[in-house]
Order: structure tokens, then sequence, then C-alpha cells
């Protein structure tokens, strides 16, 4: 790749500030990418095996989902942990730490013989995984120069989007020619791997001072995250069910305390007074449109074409391998 600059230009202070050079951040990303590409290249994954995974284990489907819900349910409530864990621990830590949870949790989920104990250490891949992709965005803001950082954010977004293009394949290949415990296995070198590149490559991000703990932030950001996922989830089956409305009750008290209290919080967990602005708010509606679509549409289609229409595990994949690898082409566009 041709190495990229933007002009030096001058510190505040006077002081000539050096010139950008894309290469200088490529093996940094590289570590980044590999954690990404991994975490993702699983969620997708799953969708494919859960079929089989229902026979495997002599289960009902319902039962069989959880292992994505419990999954999403976990990463949903460390998201917002995140941002406090980077300024108090260090980015740097705080993303070799995930993957290294998230490796162990993948080891784990090769072993079990029963659907429950898939489900618990998917929970343990998630608790992994839900920090990966937000520390790793973080470090790209702070490696990119302003006017790069869509050039960045683009690299960066290829392998997080071809993921879910092979994701399939590589299941359907592995469940139906292997074993659906390889779909877990992969992660381990992978993992290894992202590892090794972030202890050499990832430069220390200074810490910043945090000067409060916002515990009931941090108590009632995962309850209200975690349960409105639940009852959302649970709504595909009954929105008047006793569990639905558990959730969506539980987990709007729970969101509308977070929000008074991040309001009147000195040291906020979340900024929330950044949704003032008309232009960032209406670009978090957009992409939460854009997310319940395609991710919708990536846990659907496996089931429609497996239980539905016949198709074997590998052809559902090369089935969705277009759809996929067509968003990956337009990302840095």
């Amino acid at each position: 790749m041709a190495q990229q600059t933007t002009g030096g230009g001058v510190s505040p202070g006077g002081v000539p500030q050096p010139e950008f050079r894309m290469a200088s951040i490529l093996i940094p990303l590289i570590a980044l990418i590999v954690g990404c590409f991994m975490v993702i290249l699983d969620a997708t994954a799953m969708n494919v095996a859960l079929s089989q995974l229902v026979k495997e284990f002599n289960v009902q489907l319902p039962t069989l989902e959880w292992t994505v819900t419990g999954y999403m349910l976990a990463t949903a409530a460390v998201i917002p942990l995140a941002g406090w864990l980077s300024d108090r621990f260090g980015a740097k830590n705080v993303f070799l730490t995930s993957v290294i949870l998230f490796t162990i949790g993948s080891a784990l989920c090769a072993t079990p013989n029963s659907a429950e104990w898939l489900i618990i250490f998917r929970v343990v891949q998630g608790l992994g995984g839900g920090f990966v992709m937000p520390v790793a965005m973080a470090y790209v803001y702070r490696l990119s120069p302003p006017n790069k950082i869509g050039i960045v954010m683009g690299l960066l977004g290829i392998p997080i989007l071809f993921a879910p293009a092979i994701g399939p394949i590589v299941s359907g290949w592995l469940v139906e020619d292997h074993s659906w415990r390889w779909i877990f296995l992969i992660n381990i070198p992978v993992g290894i791997i992202s590892v090794l590149f972030g202890l050499w490559s990832l430069p220390k991000i200074d810490r910043n001072r945090v000067a409060g703990f916002d515990l009931p932030g941090m108590i009632l950001g995962p309850i209200a995250f975690a349960a409105l996922s639940y009852g959302v989830s649970e709504g595909a089956h009954s929105w008047t069910s006793g569990k639905t409305l558990t959730g969506l009750i539980l987990g709007g008290i729970a969101l509308i305390a977070f929000i008074i209290v991040e309001l009147r919080a000195k040291i906020p967990l979340l900024e929330l007074r950044v949704f003032k602005s008309v232009d960032f708010s209406f670009a978090i509606v957009v992409q939460w449109i854009v997310q319940f679509s395609m991710f919708g549409a990536i846990f659907l289609m496996p089931q429609f074409l497996q239980q539905a229409r016949g198709f074997g595990a590998f052809d559902t994949g090369l089935t969705l391998f277009p759809q996929a690898l067509a968003s990956a082409c337009i990302m840095p566009i």
C-alpha cells in the first residue's frame, strides 16, 4: 500500500509536527483488525450452526437461540463500561484483556456436551467481546489525525464487514465436514496473534485521570441495556408474555434512572449531553435502523434457508456470501 501523508502542520505552541504516514499505524491496526475480525466472525458463524446444534444437543431451537441472545446480553451489558475502564486502566490493557477473555471463552465453548453449558460459556465470550469494538474504534481516533480518520476507519471496516461474509461459509464447512467445536477452536490461534501483535505494536495511550467512580451509572447501565435486549429478544415469541414485559419494564425503568444519574453526575459513565447535537442524534438514529435491519437479516436468513428451504450449512454460507462481500467493498467509499 502506498504511503499516504498529510501535512505536518504546527502545534499550538509553535512546534512543527511530523507528517502523518499511513504506514506508521498499519502494524497497530493489524492487532485491532484481527481482534475485531475474530469477534464478529464468531458471532456470524454461530448463526449458521444453530440448526446443527439443535440435533447435536437434542433440544428445541428457542433453547439454542440463547447461545446468541446470551452473548448479545453480555455484550450489551459491558459496552457502557468500555470508556471508563479505558480511562482508568489504559486502552491497551483493556483491549488485550478483552481479547484474552474472549479467547478463553472460545476454548470453553468448544468443550460442553449440553446446551446449558454452551450458553454459559457464550456469555463469558460476550463479556470479553463487548469491549473489543468500542476500544478498537477509540484507538483509531487516537492514532489518526482528524483529516485521516475516515480512511483509517474504512481500513478497519473492511475486515469487520468481511467477517460476516466468510463466517457462514467457514461455519458451514466446519459443521458439515468436521465438528461444530471447530467454530470456537479456530479463535484460539487468532486470539493469540491479536494479543502478540497488540503487545508488540499498540502504543500506550495516556490514561485520563478519573476523578470519580460513577457507581450508580455502572450498575444501572448494564441492567438497562441487558434487560431491554432481553425483553426485545423475548418479544419475538410474544410481546405480551411475562418475560417480555418484565424485561422491557425493568430495562425502561433502569434506563430512565440511568439517564437521570448520568445527566447529574460530574464525571458520568456516558456523556449523554452530546445528544444536544442534532447531527449526532440523527446519525445515531440512522445507525440504529441500519443495525436492526443488518443484524436481523444476519440472524434470520440462515434459519430461513436451512429450515424453510432445506439448504445445508455450507450452501447457506455460500448464499449469504455476496451480500456481506458487497458491504465490505463499499465500506471504504
